[in-house]
């Protein structure tokens, strides 16, 4: 019989007839504020579970079904996520991850689409492979994520830090960035031939300085007011994007067609390898 306690009062939230909890049914029960540090969860079922405020730290969740559970508030640091399902193809049955605590957890190979996890820490965490998209991250910290290989389609990432991130082939279309850190981000691939893809993504305002987009995929990106200081654009797809009153002070754009690129009060005087249309006006 292994016993699901509160924290702090250890007041039995729910028993279960077995020697672990790997494997459990645990659907639609209210854990609340479970101490459940340290678990063996793998392959659980906890869909619609309510874990709310519950302290998860070093638990093992990889494979497990999380979809419809409410873990907001909850301290997962160091847990195993491993391809566990969280997401859904609607966002009224995916897992509720607002201001959780997700530093050094793997969430490797994990489906996260749409799930809300707004003001969350992920700072050191493991996404490699992890499907992001549609999912609403907005004021959370990616510091230092290694993230080869996640998609992030259409997520909101405004206000966040990605700041000495690995996102290297990764695929981002659409998603939003607004005002966000993305110094010294990583957004090349482990291959000379390949690339991450960040079409139509939306990075106004942002800080991407020092960051590395060698062949990123850029089309029809919103980049006014980003600070590209120092950043290596060298032979990024970037036609129809907008870079108006970008900041581009030593910036590498080298074999990077412009033709298409709108710069309007962007300080392209002061970038480098810069091929730039004869006709293009109001340039600083």
């Amino acid at each position: 019989m292994v016993e699901i306690t509160k924290l702090d009062t250890n007041e039995v939230l729910a028993s279960v007839d077995s020697d672990s909890l790997a494997g459990a049914d645990l659907r639609e029960m209210e854990l609340q504020g479970a101490d459940l540090r340290d678990a063996d969860l793998t392959g659980a079922n906890l869909t619609g579970a309510n874990l709310g405020g519950s302290d998860l730290r070093g638990a093992n969740l990889s494979r497990t079904i999380l979809r419809e559970a409410n873990l907001g508030h909850s301290n997962l640091e160091g847990a195993n996520m491993t391809a566990a399902q969280f997401g859904s193809e609607l966002r009224s049955t995916a897992a509720n991850l607002e201001s959780c605590n997700l530093a050094n957890a793997n969430l490797s190979h994990a489906d996260f689409r749409r799930v809300m996890m707004s003001n969350s820490n992920l700072s050191n965490s493991r996404l490699e492979g992890t499907n992001l998209s549609y999912t609403d991250m907005h004021s959370s910290d990616l510091t230092n994520v290694f993230a080869q290989g996640c998609r992030m389609i259409k997520s909101n990432l405004s206000n966040s830090k990605l700041n000495d991130s690995d996102f290297r082939d990764s695929h981002l279309n659409g998603a939003m960035f607004l005002e966000s850190d993305l110094s010294n981000i990583n957004l090349e691939s482990v291959r000379n031939d390949g690339f991450s893809v960040i079409n139509l993504a939306n990075f106004d305002d942002a800080n991407m300085k020092g960051a590395k987009m060698r062949n990123v995929l850029a089309e029809d990106c919103r980049m006014r007011g980003t600070n590209l200081t120092d950043a290596d654009l060298s032979h990024a797809v970037m036609s129809g994007s907008i870079l108006r009153r970008a900041i581009v002070t030593n910036a590498n754009f080298d074999d990077v067609e412009l033709a298409t690129v709108t710069m309007t009060f962007a300080n392209f005087s002061q970038a480098l390898n810069a091929d730039i249309p004869s006709y293009v006006r109001d340039l600083r």
